[in-house]
């Protein structure tokens, strides 16, 4: 798929999702493209299952309609062999039928001459001139006769090329219903390929995170957020995060989470969480694990710091337990010395 084909429905998908979700700060600079790949690769990867029901479910009832036409399409081409198995009868007794007409005729013609030589002669053979004219008279009949059945005949042969006819077009008619049943199964399969697999598009999203911190951070804004049931976070994680809390949710999980939080909020977490040095200290140095200022994920709405119940979880939480099976379907990868913290890298 070439980068224009890629970026338009991207685009619209980003629009959609941050109309759907929540209010966003005024507009600033343009989101990356890969974070609006990201984003796309996501929303394909967590709509596979269930748009491929759809499709599955369309295509056992496009089978069904295969059958049925492939059977309409024999029942008609029986039905067009017969038709023209009887045309070919009817035809082969027309021209029997005419060339009976065509006997009787010159046999006419040939009493006619006969007459004709019986009452020229001298002298004249009136028994003779008696029964030429008897013969006329008969072969007069006899094409009276065959020209009436030549005219049934013809007029069996008429319709029966009528309901040959027929019969074609009918045959034609669900030939090309069989077809179009045909092509629609091969359309909807095509359908199901082209959605791929959810986990190789969660991978495909996965190999390029680290792309999206990068290029997002140098030109990121509070205006590249939005708010997902409370929770700021970037755009392109926006419609993830929602699934993914939905669906814990639906397993029975609350979750909700701190998200986005500003530079100047990193500088006093540093502080309350006692690490040595504001802007050198590794994260580990503190007290609570915390990012250099200008380094952590929260100040890109790229991380969230999950909590349950009210409650930061710990990795004896069923929250916990849950993520851990289930967020990388979502995009978001666990710290591992912080169960709370969770992030499209993981760091």
């Amino acid at each position: 798929m070439t980068r224009r084909h890629i970026t338009a429905p991207i685009v619209a998908i980003a629009a959609l999702a941050m109309t759907v979700i929540g209010p966003t700060a005024p507009a600033g600079a343009a989101v990356p493209d890969v974070a609006l790949r990201w984003a796309y690769l996501m929303k394909r990867s967590l709509n596979v299952a269930p748009q491929t029901a759809v499709y599955r479910k369309q295509l056992a009832t496009q089978q069904v309609a295969v059958k049925a036409r492939a059977a309409e399409m024999a029942t008609a081409q029986t039905a067009d062999n017969a038709a023209r198995a009887r045309l070919a009868t009817a035809t082969t007794a027309d021209r029997a039928a005419r060339s009976r007409v065509a006997a009787a005729q010159k046999a006419r013609l040939a009493a006619k001459q006969e007459l004709g030589r019986a009452e020229k002669l001298k002298p004249r053979n009136q028994a003779a001139v008696n029964r030429a004219r008897t013969a006329l008279a008969a072969a007069n009949g006899a094409v009276n006769l065959r020209t009436k059945e030549a005219q049934r005949v013809a007029a069996n042969l008429a319709a029966h090329t009528a309901a040959a006819n027929a019969a074609a077009a009918t045959l034609r008619t669900a030939t090309g219903a069989w077809n179009a049943a045909g092509a629609a199964v091969a359309d909807t399969q095509q359908k199901i390929v082209a959605l791929g697999n959810a986990a190789g598009l969660a991978a495909m999203a996965s190999k390029i995170s680290k792309d999206v911190v990068t290029q997002v951070r140098p030109g990121f804004t509070v205006a590249d957020t939005t708010q997902v049931y409370g929770v700021t976070v970037h755009k392109a994680v926006a419609v993830p995060f929602k699934r993914m809390v939905d669906d814990a949710k639906a397993a029975g999980i609350a979750i909700s989470a701190g998200g986005f939080r500003t530079k100047e909020r990193q500088i006093e977490l540093r502080k309350i969480n006692g690490c040595p040095d504001i802007w050198t200290a590794p994260a580990s140095s503190c007290r609570v694990p915390t990012a250099i200022p200008g380094r952590s994920l929260h100040e890109l709405g790229l991380a969230v710091d999950i909590t349950s119940g009210g409650k930061t979880i710990n990795s004896k939480t069923p929250a916990f337990a849950w993520l851990s099976t289930h967020a990388a379907a979502y995009g978001f990868v666990n710290l591992p010395s912080e169960a709370w913290h969770w992030s499209i890298t993981g760091g």
